[in-house]
């Protein structure tokens, strides 16, 4: 019960990393509140944890709107009095396309959802974060510090989490709130799963997202989960820092050249 009694939002939480995050901080005893837009998985999940003796709540919520998102944060606190720990886990990853398939209106709809809702989040449960010294966890990627083939608009999102999470654990300091990114590399989630059963060869292409790391496999969203524990629980000396879970993925040399 490594954070019993203490109060945690994670937006996206119905599926992926997010349900990952909402099953490993209600097993270590904390009270869960998680968001999402779909009711039925959001409804589905906070079932399956109560079930388990956890306690999560969902609540339905489209975080690319200021005032659901005021919502989420007011009725936390309304129920469970405090907020202790912000995971910010919302957002997508448009199909791969060059920067002439994109729209301006495309990215500028992406970085609403990925990158200003976590602004609004963030704004928002501050004044309760201050109270109880708590800490914020902004969901980045690998590929915002390493680049990606065909995904200008959503690597642009996540280089940007990055530096933002580092900018406010700075201004953040001074109130004793930390505030730290994670950057996961593949990590099995339904949307991989997705591109897996897409592939005209699944087989491979799932031996190919395996291989991909230095391990030999994919990440879990429960290993996801944990890393984010470890810095809500634990790593009380950690602020403003880019933890990367990757398997080593961006480590050593591989074929990269776009020349024929």
């Amino acid at each position: 019960m490594r954070y019993e009694g203490k109060v945690t939002i994670v937006t996206g939480g119905s599926h992926g990393i997010g349900q990952g995050c909402v099953r490993v901080f209600a097993d270590a005893g904390a009270h869960v509140v998680f968001c999402a837009r779909g009711a039925k998985e959001g409804g589905d999940l906070e079932r399956k944890i109560s079930a388990g003796g956890g306690t999560a709540l969902f609540v339905r919520c489209d975080v690319s709107k200021e005032k659901e998102v005021r919502a989420l944060v007011d009725g936390t606190v309304a129920r469970f009095g405090r907020v202790d720990c912000l995971i910010n886990n919302a957002g997508w990853h448009p199909p791969h396309r060059p920067i002439d398939d994109f729209t301006a209106e495309d990215f500028r709809d992406l970085l609403e959802l990925n990158l200003v809702s976590m602004f609004v989040a963030c704004q928002q449960a501050l004044p309760y974060l201050r109270k109880t010294k708590g800490n914020i966890i902004n969901l980045s990627s690998l590929v915002g510090s390493m680049g990606q083939l065909h995904a200008t608009t959503y690597v642009a999102t996540k280089g940007a989490i990055t530096a933002f999470s580092k900018a406010l654990a700075i201004d953040e300091a001074a109130n004793g709130v930390r505030v730290n990114s994670v950057s996961p590399g593949n990590i099995w989630t339904p949307l991989w799963k997705q591109a897996v059963d897409a592939s005209p060869d699944a087989a491979k292409t799932r031996s190919d997202g395996d291989h991909a790391q230095l391990l030999g496999r994919m990440g879990t969203i429960e290993e996801a989960g944990q890393l984010c524990l470890f810095l809500a629980a634990e790593a009380t000396f950690t602020t403003g820092v880019d933890h990367i879970l990757s398997g080593g993925a961006e480590l050593e040399y591989g074929r990269k050249s776009r020349v024929s």
